[in-house]
C-alpha cells in the first residue's frame, strides 16, 4: 500500500498544480504515511486505504480550517467532524483540505474545472468537485446549503450526494443556515457514495431491491428554467431511460418558485448574519464583498423570516411527497444544473435547479450523462423520498448502468 500511496500523493501533488483543488500542506506525505502506520489492520472496509479530500469549513484534527476567508484559523477550531472520523474508523485517508468557497457562500477560490481550466468547478464545494474528476482523490466531502454539492458535480461531470437534512452529522462544520445545511459528497461514481454514505449517514439500512422506479418530471415552468440545450440534453436522456424500461411521469407540482427562491434567501442570510455577528463585529473589514453584503442583508431581517423560510420548506416537502404518493413516484428526474460550468471564475453558477430540494431537505443524487459540444459536462439530478437515502442511491446505480449502455 505504502508504494501505491506514495505514487497517488505524487499524482496529486503535480496534477494540482493548475487545478488548485487542494490547500497547500507541507508535510502532506508525510501526515498522510503516518495515517498508514495508524491504520487498524483488523479493518474490514471497503474504503481501507482510499484518499478522501475534505472540504476546508469542516474540521480535521492536524489540519487548520480556513473557510476560504482570511479570518484567524484559530476562530474556527475544534473536534474533528463526525463525518470525518466516521470515515477514518472505516480506513480512509484524509489527503488533505479542499478549497470551498469564503463561508460556503458564492466568493469564489482559484480552483478550475479540470475539464476545462478556463471555466469554474461550482462552488461552495469546488475543490471537492474539482479534485474527483480530476482523479485526485476518488471521494470527497462536501456541504450545501443551496446548490453547493449538486452545482459543483453536475459542472465537474462527477457523483454528487445531497442526503436528507440531519442524516450527515454536522458537528465541526461551520455552519451557514443550521435550517439548509447538509453534509454530503462527490464521488467518481455511484458504488463510491454508497460505500462512504452507508459509513457517514446516521442509521444507514441494508441495500434495498429496487423494481419497476417511476421516474417524475416537475412541471415545465421549472424544466425550462435551464438553459435551451441543457433541456434539450435532459429530454434525450428521457428518451434513453424510456427505451431501456424507465417509466416516467410528468406532473404539474412545484410552480411556486420565486416565492421558494425568496424564502430560501431571507431564510439563509438571517441565520447565517445570527452565525456571524461576533465575528463580524471584530473582523469586518477582512470579509469578502459578497460575504460581507450577505452577512448586511440578513442582519437587517426580522427573526421571523427564519420561521417563514422554515414552515415554506415543511410546506413544498408536503407537497412534493404528496404528488410522489399519489403518482406512484419512485424519484423526481431533472436536469443538474441550468446549464455547463460558465467561462471564468469569478462566477460559480446559478443555483436554480438544485434550490427546491436543499429547501424541501429531500435526498438528492447528481448523474453525469452527457457532455456538450464544447466538451463540458451535462448531468441529471434525482430526488428520492425523505430518509428514503439508500433506496434513493440503489436507483442512482440502475440509472448509471443504464446510460453507461451503448
Amino acid at each position: 500500500m505504502k508504494l501505491a500511496l506514495t505514487d497517488a500523493l505524487q499524482d496529486l501533488e503535480g496534477g494540482d498544480r493548475e487545478v488548485h483543488a487542494f490547500l497547500p500542506e507541507p508535510g502532506r506525505r508525510r501526515r498522510v504515511l503516518e495515517e498508514v502506520r495508524d491504520l487498524d489492520a483488523e479493518t474490514q472496509s471497503d474504503l481501507l486505504g482510499m484518499m478522501v479530500g475534505v472540504k476546508d469549513i469542516i474540521n480535521v484534527d492536524g489540519l487548520p480550517t480556513q473557510a476560504g476567508s482570511p479570518l484567524p484559523a484559530s476562530l474556527f477550531e475544534g473536534p474533528e467532524a463526525t463525518m470525518v472520523g466516521r470515515l477514518r474508523d472505516a480506513g480512509a485517508l484524509i489527503a488533505g483540505k479542499t478549497t470551498t468557497t469564503e463561508f460556503a457562500f458564492s466568493e469564489p477560490p482559484t480552483t478550475r474545472n479540470p475539464r476545462n481550466l478556463e471555466h469554474t468547478p461550482g462552488g461552495s464545494s469546488s475543490g471537492s468537485a474539482a479534485a474527483v474528476v480530476a482523479g485526485l482523490v476518488p471521494l470527497a466531502l462536501g456541504t450545501q446549503t443551496v446548490d453547493s454539492i449538486v452545482t459543483p458535480a453536475a459542472y465537474c461531470g462527477v457523483v454528487g450526494f445531497k442526503p436528507t437534512y440531519q442524516r450527515f452529522p454536522l458537528d465541526g462544520v461551520i455552519p451557514f443556515s443550521p435550517s439548509m445545511d447538509h453534509g454530503g459528497l462527490l464521488a467518481a461514481d455511484v458504488t463510491t457514495a454508497q460505500m462512504a454514505a452507508s459509513v457517514v449517514c446516521d442509521a444507514w439500512g441494508p441495500e434495498p431491491q429496487s423494481s419497476d422506479p417511476v421516474l417524475g418530471i416537475l412541471a415545465p415552468d421549472y424544466i425550462h428554467r435551464a438553459d435551451p440545450s441543457a433541456v434539450t440534453a435532459f429530454e434525450a436522456t428521457i428518451g434513453i431511460l424510456q427505451t431501456r424500461g424507465f417509466s416516467i411521469v410528468e406532473t404539474q407540482a412545484l410552480l411556486n418558485l420565486d416565492a421558494i427562491a425568496t424564502a430560501h434567501r431571507r431564510l439563509i442570510a438571517a441565520e447565517f448574519a445570527r452565525i456571524h455577528t461576533d465575528w463580524f463585529t471584530r473582523f469586518g473589514d477582512r470579509y469578502r464583498p459578497r460575504t460581507a453584503r450577505l452577512y448586511a442583508e440578513g442582519e437587517a431581517l426580522p427573526e421571523t423570516v427564519i420561521t417563514a423560510g422554515r414552515e415554506s420548506g415543511e410546506e413544498l416537502r408536503g407537497t412534493l411527497q404528496d404528488t410522489m404518493q399519489r403518482e406512484g413516484i419512485s424519484a423526481w428526474i431533472s436536469p443538474a444544473a441550468t446549464g455547463v460550468a460558465p467561462r471564468g471564475l469569478d462566477y460559480i453558477g446559478d443555483p436554480t435547479m438544485a434550490l427546491p430540494w436543499t429547501h424541501s431537505h429531500l435526498p438528492v443524487v447528481t448523474l453525469p450523462t452527457t457532455l456538450s459540444l464544447d466538451g463540458l459536462p451535462l448531468g441529471i439530478q434525482l430526488t428520492g423520498r425523505i430518509n428514503e437515502d439508500e433506496e434513493l442511491l440503489a436507483l442512482a446505480s440502475l440509472l448509471e448502468a443504464a446510460l453507461s449502455r451503448k
